[in-house]
């Protein structure tokens, strides 16, 4: 599997991937809350290849997954104590999907780890994100993977039935 960052011929392919995902999702278990044309959506892939935030990972010559690494937290983060540091030293991990036909393969761990080696390479001092406090299968993850819990705060998702989100931080 071949990460990379995410292009502008990237984005129909995985705005097809979020929509797939959706559809999953509405009709299983909904671990990390998200709905279609609600989050995540084609913009919200734009928005990463124009920040230069998006990473794909590629295998067969499909993306199996991606994920966003900016420098800018949800504002619930200001909430929670954690170890002080400038924002331009963390990148905040987001939006990790994994397409259907790759659930189950260590893809989502793969682009984790790949995230704090990229960190890492990049001078960063902390990896962050959050995780619907519903979403085990998440939390189970960034755990395992030596995140350590430092929160959980309303990131202002309550009209999408999602209250609660635990905060979570690697130092690196």
């Amino acid at each position: 599997m071949l990460i990379r960052k995410g292009t502008g011929q990237d984005v129909g392919e995985l705005a097809a991937l979020y929509d797939v995902l959706n559809d999953y999702l509405e009709s299983h278990v909904n671990y990390p809350g998200w709905r279609k044309g609600v989050y995540p959506t084609r913009e919200d892939a734009v928005r990463g290849v124009e920040e230069g935030t998006l990473f794909v990972a590629v295998e067969k010559g499909r993306i199996a997954s991606s994920f966003l690494l900016r420098h800018k937290p949800e504002e619930g983060y200001a909430a929670v104590g954690q170890v002080d540091l400038p924002y331009s030293r963390i990148f905040v991990l987001y939006t990790l999907a994994v397409h259907l036909d790759f659930l189950g393969r260590g893809t989502g761990r793969e682009m984790v780890r790949f995230s704090l080696e990229y960190a890492v390479d990049a001078g960063m001092q902390a990896v962050r994100l959050d995780v619907y406090e519903k979403s085990i299968p998440a939390i189970r993850l960034y755990e395992s993977l030596g995140f350590s819990h430092v929160g959980t705060v309303d990131l202002g998702y309550g009209a999408y039935g999602l209250e609660q989100f635990r905060l979570y931080q690697k130092l690196l």
